[in-house]
């Protein structure tokens, strides 16, 4: 019961995904990305030991479609998995494992993958890529909300969602963005304020990370 999509912004470097379900706190367990390498989904039935071996493999010098190759045929209980990835040139791959529950989708886009079960039509898959690539002159993370959103907009999953997270990663270890609703009616909607929220303060966060003597702010 999760939706979701990851993408690059191929001006900035940029990676991340969004994400939202049914059940509590999907930002713990769904969404891996790691600077300069790219982004892993790994979903239904959750394994989040998939998203940092995916990492691994792209660091590694795997493309996205390896790595997905690599982690089906290396991974037990495959068939309950729903697994994407974006790799640091753009490339996209995805896998659903015959025990995914329908409806469930996979879309690859322009420097984006989307991925969904249990939803509620298949409509939802498409319209997070259609919306993610409709605004290439926006930040990465707008753009992924948008998809999110969009997704929602389709139809979402077949029950009310519950929690949702939109995180990108740029050139430092630690995440650009990395925003959660963990438990809440409407996650999405809050996520969407959160994220209003917190735009004007990105650049901010990075300053006082890593040029201190210019920082305006001191937490």
């Amino acid at each position: 019961m999760t939706f979701s999509i990851a993408g690059r912004c191929a001006r900035t470097g940029e990676f991340g995904a969004a994400v939202s379900t049914s059940s509590i706190a999907v930002g713990s367990r769904v969404p891996f990305a790691r600077a300069g390498v790219g982004t892993v989904l790994t979903q239904h039935r959750t394994d989040p030991r998939l998203g940092s071996r995916g990492l691994d493999l792209l660091q590694s010098g795997c493309s996205a479609a390896a790595t997905v190759d690599a982690l089906v045929a290396s991974t037990e209980h495959i068939s309950w998995r729903q697994l994407a990835v974006i790799d640091a040139a753009g490339r996209t791959a995805a896998f659903s494992g015959k025990l995914v529950k329908p409806h469930r989708g996979e879309v690859q886009g322009r420097d984006c993958v989307a991925v969904g079960n249990i939803l509620a039509n298949d409509r939802v898959v498409p319209a997070m890529v259609a919306a993610f690539e409709a605004a290439p002159q926006e930040r990465l993370a707008e753009r992924l909300l948008r998809g999110l959103e969009a997704g929602l907009e389709a139809g979402g999953e077949r029950g009310p969602v519950r929690s949702a997270v939109l995180v990108t990663v740029h050139r430092e270890r630690f995440p650009l963005v990395d925003l959660r609703i963990d438990w809440a009616d409407a996650p999405i909607a809050k996520l969407r304020v959160l994220w209003n929220e917190y735009l004007p303060a990105i650049d901010e966060f990075v300053i006082r990370a890593v040029d201190p003597d210019r920082a305006k702010g001191d937490t």
